[in-house]
């Protein structure tokens, strides 16, 4: 049975209400969440391997990896990291028979606050050109789209 602290109500549609745990990774949660993301993110590139972006992010600011928890069963992830300049969001993504219920919100809510409080001034974060979904969902939340072109280096 999983037992989390740090409890936040989160409302439905229709007025329902239910406890989400949002708590730090745990070690026994790989598994759960590694399931989680390939349901979540089945177009992630062959680049992108979970196992050791969770050992690094592990190593690196590892109480800015969060996960939602919901009936002991885990239904959400966020990461992110804060450079001393920007914020960083990735792996925000919720189980999709819990979608709109709350849980990316919570998540990203969560997530602002811990970055606040390490002084943080803005938040950045990717998402695809072609997911107006998710882009409809960061809008609600107060993010923009910005004039920018991400460019990348595999190493």
């Amino acid at each position: 049975m999983i037992h989390r602290c740090s409890s936040a109500v989160v409302k439905f549609p229709g007025s329902l209400y239910f406890e989400t745990i949002h708590s730090p990774f745990r070690e026994d949660d790989q598994e759960e969440v590694i399931k989680l993301w390939e349901k979540v993110f089945p177009k992630a590139p062959p680049h992108n391997n979970p196992a050791r972006d969770i050992k690094t992010k592990r190593e690196v600011q590892p109480d800015m990896f969060l996960v939602a928890i919901h009936d002991d069963q885990l239904v959400g992830t966020a990461m992110a990291g804060f450079d001393g300049h920007r914020g960083w969001v990735y792996y925000l993504g919720v189980d999709p028979d819990y979608q709109r219920r709350g849980i990316g919100t919570g998540l990203m809510k969560r997530v602002e606050a811990k970055l606040v409080g390490l002084g943080c001034p803005k938040l950045n974060l990717q998402i695809r050109a072609d997911n107006a979904e998710v882009q409809s969902f960061y809008e609600s939340l107060g993010y923009d789209p910005e004039d920018r072109l991400s460019m990348g280096k595999k190493f």
